[in-house]
């Protein structure tokens, strides 16, 4: 082996290749009736409840402030014209207003700011800064460890690219494009039909194991060899083997029988592009796809993106998108807005509604999918036509297996949003008090919502 490039002992193609042979699966867990308790709302053996699932839904290029935040806090609040379209699942969620990402000498990273301030806890600095992990990774570190898949990433607007899932700004998640490659990614091949009546593991994953435990024996011959930088990113990386390998344990038992999990047949084929009445038929597969892979314990963790940040859905036939509407379009005098621009605000709201109805449509224990299931829904703009990210928008969708409260318009008042992130992390289980950076660090959740 040559010894001009980087250190010839640490073997980097031979550890490359153990470390990819070494991508592994795992299969869910029972929750049959059978497995419940009386009350349907956990394990019978343990007392454990039943797994809560917590995903993103992401739109660009935000609302219309005057349209879409109700007027009035609490229960009883009115439906104004931007949420008409979630009228009839207005019950199963909650709005937050008012909520921003507070900057503090720090420039608005127009499309950036917004996005990654609420998943992130802190306004990015520079373009090319993210204080990473986001949310989503953060509690999948937690929950994401013991199914197949640690999260789910797709993107309605047909791009890998269109992700805001990561760990750092130089580990983004990618998306699944299509929804014909997100089935086949979840119920390709590797999935293991746990109600099939015979099981045999697949021998590949013997090894496969094999060489994550051939990798494994190296790592001390490696970090002599390796400076104090790159001994912190092998320590992270033999982290996540670690986890790959308590996920392949899982894979090679049979797994029991799981009520809510049926196959799915491939979706059908259709245009994969920005156009919007596409990109809705794809997010609707997407929605069916990915609540058949939280039913069957494929993973617990997601993130849905409808329309990406500088929104690029545009009408058939025109070449003007989202986002160039919420800059070149005149303002109606009459309608005080911009009509254009606008419509796809309410595709967006309309799109939303359908995944709420999505989780909502398969019964699970005493309630449905929806009933452990915590999403939020949120933008990285509120008027996307000054890039403001003062009252972002935000909206959460479901009860964490009983945890949250639903129904409710909850206003921040100037608030940051990293108080509904610290939310989220708490409502899932994590242990966590305060979050945040700098201007937008708090201990405070928001206790409105919280039963």
């Amino acid at each position: 082996m040559s010894t001009r490039i980087i250190q010839p002992k640490i073997g980097r193609r031979r550890f490359l290749r153990g470390t990819l042979g070494g991508v592994a699966c795992a299969v869910g867990l029972p929750f049959l009736n059978l497995f419940l308790n009386a009350n349907g709302d956990a394990v019978a053996a343990t007392g454990a409840p039943l797994p809560r699932r917590f995903g993103t839904w992401f739109f660009g290029c935000g609302m219309n402030p005057l349209r879409w935040n109700p007027a009035t806090v609490g229960g009883d609040w009115e439906l104004t014209p931007e949420l008409v379209p979630i009228a009839h699942v207005r019950d199963r969620m909650n709005i937050l207003s008012g909520f921003s990402v507070l900057l503090n000498g720090e420039a608005n990273q127009v499309h950036r700011t917004g996005v990654f301030g609420t998943l992130c806890g802190g306004a990015p600095k520079k373009a090319t800064e993210v204080e990473g992990p986001s949310l989503d990774v953060l509690i999948s570190d937690e929950i994401g460890t013991k199914t197949r898949f640690r999260s789910l990433e797709m993107a309605a607007t047909g791009s890998s690219r269109h992700s805001n899932s990561l760990r750092d700004v130089s580990s983004v998640n990618p998306a699944e494009p299509s929804p014909l490659s997100l089935y086949l990614r979840v119920f390709g091949s590797g999935f293991a039909d746990p109600n099939a009546a015979e099981f045999s593991p697949d021998p590949r994953l013997l090894l496969r194991k094999s060489a994550l435990s051939i990798v494994t024996e190296d790592r001390k011959r490696l970090e002599r060899q390796l400076g104090q930088s790159d001994r912190a990113r092998l320590d992270q990386y033999f982290t996540s083997l670690r986890q790959l390998e308590q996920q392949l344990e899982l894979q090679l038992q049979k797994p029991a029988p799981l009520q809510a999990c049926s196959v799915p047949k491939p979706p059908a084929g259709g245009p994969v592009d920005t156009e919007i009445e596409h990109v809705m038929s794809n997010h609707a597969l997407m929605a069916q796809t990915l609540a058949l892979a939280l039913a069957c314990d494929q993973t617990r963790v997601f993130n849905m993106l409808f329309s990406n940040r500088a929104s690029s859905l545009r009408m058939p036939g025109s070449s003007d998108t989202h986002h160039t509407l919420t800059h070149e379009e005149p303002r109606d005098p009459d309608l005080g807005y911009q009509p254009k621009a606008t419509y796809f605000v309410m595709k967006s709201m309309e799109a939303w509604a359908t995944f709420v109805e999505t989780l909502d449509a398969i019964p699970e224990g005493d309630g449905t999918l929806l009933d452990n299931c915590l999403v939020m829904a949120h933008s990285e703009t509120s008027e996307a036509n000054t890039h403001s990210v003062v009252g972002l928008p935000l909206m959460i969708a479901g009860r964490a297996g009983g945890r949250m409260r639903t129904g409710l318009h909850v206003s921040g008042v100037g608030d940051s949003t990293s108080r509904v992130g610290l939310t989220m992390q708490q409502l899932m289980g994590l242990n966590v008090g305060r979050w945040g950076t700098d201007q937008n660090e708090t201990d405070r959740p928001v206790t409105e919502i919280l039963t």
